[in-house]
């Protein structure tokens, strides 16, 4: 029997339909996210197009790098939230932050927070994470303990907007300071209501200390993750990422998210490889 050539092609797309939404759906249940300084380059050229194919390639959600004056990528908090939901991501997370005042600044440096939480609720944002401090933090204890209060102080405000605010760490931090390891006096010194940490696996591997070892002392304060390797995930093969990932309930991790900062392709064909390896990682969930 001759078969109708109209019928095949309409059962081959009904076909690839449903083998892409299931692709899809699969994709969203690991719910893995991308920091955008991964492709910075990429967002100051086109972040719209940047963004579309960001969503396309099977990431759930991004995290941001470019907070200024009330825009994201110079674009409305409404107007960014809009262009990463219409490509099937949510605006997650966003990176941010001010150094710690002195006494003098105080004020302005809150009131410029008052501003940035403001706009970060109304792009829909969950969680503000502070990426640095100036040479204040790793001056003394008592320039660290001054930080740990100013972001128990910004914790607080963006509690009251519904956010949580945390700290992403740098190799830095695990390097000791009159006698105490600079990350560990963080963690014992910031509210754990008020403030989390994102823990940058990469980072912690590279200031000589184990993720894991973390997870257990302090249980349930590392909400966010970045999940890095030298170049791609996994290519390296310094990271124990099995290790890691099967002590995320201990940590707390609810979000995983790619960052990359070298490559050995380019920027958006480097971030694909490493949602691809996590993806095909069963340690994964």
């Amino acid at each position: 029997m001759k078969k109708n050539p109209e019928i095949i092609i309409l059962s081959i797309a009904v076909v690839s339909l449903f083998f892409s939404n299931s692709c899809s759906q699969e994709l969203r249940k690991k719910n893995i996210g991308i920091q955008l300084w991964s492709v910075r380059e990429n967002m100051k050229e086109d972040p719209a197009k940047t963004i579309e194919e960001l969503g396309k390639t099977g990431y759930a959600f991004i995290e941001a790098a470019s907070y200024f004056q009330g825009k994201f990528y110079e674009m409305s908090p409404v107007d960014f939230r809009t262009l990463v939901e219409k490509n099937n991501m949510l605006f997650l997370s966003s990176h941010t932050g001010l150094p710690v005042p002195d006494s003098a600044s105080w004020e302005s440096s809150m009131a410029w927070w008052d501003t940035c939480i403001s706009a970060h609720a109304e792009a829909g944002v969950s969680y503000i994470v502070q990426p640095f401090m100036d040479s204040v933090g790793y001056s003394g204890l008592n320039g660290l303990q001054r930080y740990c209060d100013y972001f128990n102080a910004v914790g607080e405000k963006c509690r009251k907007k519904g956010i949580r605010f945390g700290y992403h760490n740098h190799s830095g931090e695990f390097a000791e300071l009159d006698g105490q390891t600079i990350y560990d006096y963080m963690l014992e010194h910031t509210d754990s209501s008020l403030v989390f940490f994102q823990a940058d696996l990469y980072w912690i591997y590279l200031g000589g200390k184990n993720s894991v070892d973390y997870f257990t002392r302090y249980p349930g304060r590392f909400t966010l993750w970045h999940v890095k390797d030298e170049k791609e995930i996994g290519v390296s093969g310094k990271m124990d990422f099995k290790t890691i990932f099967e002590n995320a309930e201990t940590a707390g991790m609810k979000y995983a998210i790619v960052e990359q900062e070298e490559y050995t392709t380019t920027p958006m064909e480097g971030v694909k490889k490493s949602l691809e390896f996590l993806l095909n990682a069963d340690y994964v969930k």
